[in-house]
């Protein structure tokens, strides 16, 4: 495994080498003070294909429709950290989307560079053996008898892009962390028989399941000498199954994960994927991000799953990004929307009118010791000259929005 990971930070030393180093200090003085306030931000920008290797054809020249939609809303929310989820794992792939698409003007959106990035392997599209569906047989639908629902290995990834230094050195990736090693986990009950909590097989099949659909990274960011952990990930949507609800418990676990990470008293179960075990320091800073799939009060997730960060007793949520074209969207659009109890100003994401709605998916969570001093959800009025970059179905860019949030690091 630390040769595996090793290649990973060898890749993105070679990414990152003729990166231009004072652009990692954007918003400072140029004397390695920190800056009034970073922007984290996280985008579930639908950059995910059909098929293995299509992403880094498509990225490897300039021009394709999407991938300049989605470059054009960062370059005009210009965050300096940033998770995109739904991003096909290959590294180079994401080095073109750099630079034939980042840093390339929009119209009057300038360009932006990331001289760090960090991407790794997804739990997506890897077959596990198992017949983790019970459909009868191991492998007749391949992605959902893998680790994670992909149709092949890497599909849905994720990659953080930074304008500070990432410590690789200190990165930490929980890809192997097994459900059954969370304590009281919500494991999945088949109903058709007796025994609780058997959905998966006990031993082999149990004993390998995963409990990240894809991966959770803790990603340390140098932001002027102060470290900050950026703590991502993409928990399972808790739809597409049935009454065992193996993936609304997943995804409630997935939520969870990070909630015991940040909590000294509750982490010394987490063992990451080179065998360390424990979360963070009691006094660390860190800022939750990703498309938790999790609603506060609408859509389909456990109740209370989001509510797991959201009320969690070190995480500030004194300020919600908001946009005023959720409000509108979730009015013009009615259906579902019509019955939901979430603040429609809070959505960031473009679902189904019929069901499950718009709804709150994205977040970015900092440290209660961290002042957010701004926020918000990329989402502009349909009478904006930006909203055809949202548009509606189908989608110029992605059925999210960017979410971001300025926050006080000292």
């Amino acid at each position: 495994m630390r040769r595996r990971r090793l290649l990973i930070i060898s890749v993105m030393v070679a990414m990152i080498g003729a990166a231009l180093a004072p652009a990692a200090f954007a918003g400072g003085d140029g004397k390695g003070s920190p800056p009034p306030e970073v922007r984290f931000a996280t985008f579930n920008a639908s950059l995910n294909r059909f098929s293995a290797g299509a992403l880094g054809a498509e990225l490897a020249a300039p021009g394709s429709a999407q991938p300049d939609t989605i470059a054009e809303i960062i370059q005009r929310v210009r965050p300096e950290v940033l998770l995109i989820n739904e991003f096909d794992f290959d590294p180079a792939a994401l080095a073109d989307f750099q630079t034939n698409y980042l840093s390339v003007p929009h119209g009057d959106a300038a360009p932006i560079v990331y001289p760090y990035t960090y991407i790794a392997p997804s739990n997506t599209g890897i077959f596990s053996g198992f017949d983790y569906d019970n459909s009868g047989a191991a492998g007749d639908f391949v992605p959902n008898d893998s680790y994670g629902f992909g149709f092949f290995p890497g599909q849905f990834g994720m990659a953080v892009l930074s304008m500070y230094p990432i410590d690789y050195a200190s990165v930490r990736t929980f890809q192997f962390f097994k459900w059954k090693d969370m304590p009281g986990a919500l494991l999945p009950d088949d109903p058709s028989t007796a025994a609780p909590a058997d959905w998966y097989t006990p031993g082999p099949e149990l004993d390998s399941f995963r409990l990240s659909s894809k991966s959770h990274w803790d990603v340390p960011i140098d932001i002027a000498g102060e470290t900050v952990h950026f703590l991502v990930s993409h928990p399972t949507p808790p739809v597409f199954d049935g009454p065992e609800d193996r993936n609304g418990t997943r995804n409630h676990d997935e939520i969870r994960f990070w909630a015991d990470y940040v909590h000294p008293g509750r982490s010394s179960y987490i063992y990451d994927d080179n065998g360390d075990y424990g979360g963070l320091a009691g006094n660390a800073r860190f800022v939750i991000a990703g498309d938790q799939n999790s609603d506060p009060l609408d859509g389909d997730s456990i109740p209370g799953a989001i509510q797991q960060l959201l009320d969690h007793p070190k995480v500030n949520t004194k300020v919600t990004p908001a946009s005023p074209g959720g409000t509108e969207q979730a009015a013009l659009q009615g259906g579902a929307n019509a019955a939901h109890l979430s603040d429609p100003a809070f959505d960031t994401a473009d679902f189904s009118d019929s069901a499950p709605g718009n709804l709150r998916a994205d977040y970015v969570l900092p440290r209660k010791n961290m002042k957010i001093v701004d926020a918000g959800v990329f989402w502009p009025l349909s009478t904006d000259p930006l909203f055809p970059l949202v548009g509606t179905f189908p989608f110029p860019s992605s059925d999210h929005r960017l979410v971001w949030i300025d926050v006080r690091v000292n």
